[in-house]
């Protein structure tokens, strides 16, 4: 009989479980909470990281020989180990991924009607390296991973098991893959499912590919800005730049917005953007224009376009530490050009997604974008990422998006 996480059997008799010794001090950001040990705190003399396969499992200790607990290893990767549990003896099981997926489900099950939703966000739902979206009874399964490829078997057992998941996706092309030395792959497990999912939110429904869309096919985490939106659309001309298939634009029609542009770079993105306008019955309000928003924007300045609401949501411009400086730049330069397509009072709903991003420093290259057209900016809200992609206190890494609400005036409205 199967474990459960309260029923911790121990190793059979004889056999040794492999240490991970860590270097002395290097224990305290794990002892905070923290859930990431790096190649460079492991103490190499006493376990040598060539001793491990990616995807073994490993008691974690302190250089004391106290244990701080069991986690997976990947010698290959930055990220060497990442904890699964401060029991040494409790392993990633299958009985532990139902476990932890229950105590997931019961969260968004609080928080959602319909089964539309982030289910499990990594690290801040204790199962490191794994994301899964949840799509009515199809789920879709990001392993992020060596230690989660290993446990691929146990994840679908674990999903059917939980919410009688229908068809499970596994989409193996994350670029965080790559870092942990794996493959990628597109693939389902068990019978295929719908190559288009049905997306309900903010009391729209949208179809997105399973197979060919960006990350899962949907970003949930903007779900609570998006719904911000609606209250200052009504009667509103609207820009949304990177609107992929509609997620900003359709909502913002919804709610009464007179007109609605949508630039992207993928045809496809833009055709499903299309589709969805009009299954929602707004599409006679959205057009849509093809092309890279640095080059789309000056052209709509020389076309003396203007618009009341102004959306930018970027794909991430810092991906690394030694990015920040060029990205915070290439931020700073896409709200410019969007600033000077706004009307006088006009709203500027800005985003980055990128985690290594510190906000008040987004909000600073915010702010000289406008005092170098002579503006000036109320904040009216700030945004992050919705409840179903909660954030680990620990790992600050798992608080991505920000969003700022920005009311732009002229120079001389507030000095």
């Amino acid at each position: 009989m199967t474990n459960s996480p309260d029923q911790i059997a121990p190793p059979p008799k004889g056999q040794t479980e492999p240490v991970l010794w860590l270097k002395r001090g290097e224990e305290r950001r794990l002892r905070a909470g923290h859930l990431w040990v790096f190649s460079n705190e492991i103490d190499v003399g006493r376990s040598p990281l060539t001793a491990f396969e990616p995807g073994d499992e490993a008691e974690i200790r302190d250089h004391k020989g106290k244990t701080i607990g069991r986690g997976y290893v990947n010698p290959h990767s930055l990220i060497c180990a990442r904890l699964v549990s401060r029991d040494a003896r409790q392993s990633l099981s299958r009985s532990l991924l139902v476990h932890r997926l229950k105590v997931a489900l019961s969260l968004r099950q609080r928080l959602f009607e319909r089964p539309y939703y982030r289910l499990i966000y990594g690290e801040s739902d204790a199962l490191p390296g794994l994301v899964v979206d949840r799509f009515g009874d199809t789920c879709v399964a990001q392993i992020n991973t060596a230690g989660m490829e290993r446990r691929k078997a146990d994840i679908v057992e674990a999903l059917t098991k939980t919410v009688k998941a229908r068809h499970i996706l596994l989409r193996g092309d994350s670029p965080f893959r790559t870092l942990e030395g794996l493959e990628s792959y597109v693939e389902w497990a068990g019978d295929p499912g719908p190559e288009l999912l049905t997306v309900e939110e903010n009391g729209a429904r949208y179809k997105v590919s399973a197979t060919g869309g960006q990350k899962t096919g949907w970003y949930y985490d903007h779900r609570m800005n998006r719904a911000r939106l609606c209250r200052y659309a009504p009667g509103r001309r609207v820009l949304d730049v990177f609107s992929y298939v509609g997620a900003w634009s359709i909502p913002a029609a919804l709610a009464g917005a007179s007109q609605v542009t949508a630039v992207d770079s993928s045809a496809a993105a833009l055709d499903r953007l299309a589709q969805n306008g009009a299954d929602n019955k707004v599409g006679d309000r959205i057009e849509t224009l093809r092309g890279d928003a640095a080059q789309i924007l000056p052209r709509l300045r020389e076309a003396r376009e203007r618009f009341d609401i102004i959306v930018v949501d970027p794909p991430a411009f810092i991906k690394r530490k030694k990015d920040y400086k060029q990205g915070l730049a290439a931020y700073r330069q896409l709200n410019q050009a969007a600033l000077q397509l706004l009307t006088r009072d006009g709203l500027l709903v800005t985003s980055s997604c990128s985690s290594h991003l510190a906000e008040p420093d987004f909000v600073r290259e915010l702010l000289a974008a406008a005092r170098h057209l002579d503006r000036s900016l109320q904040i009216v809200e700030f945004g992050q990422q919705g409840p179903d992609h909660p954030v680990h206190p620990a790992i600050p890494e798992t608080r991505y998006i920000k969003t700022v609400f920005a009311r732009v005036l002229p120079a001389s409205s507030n000095p």
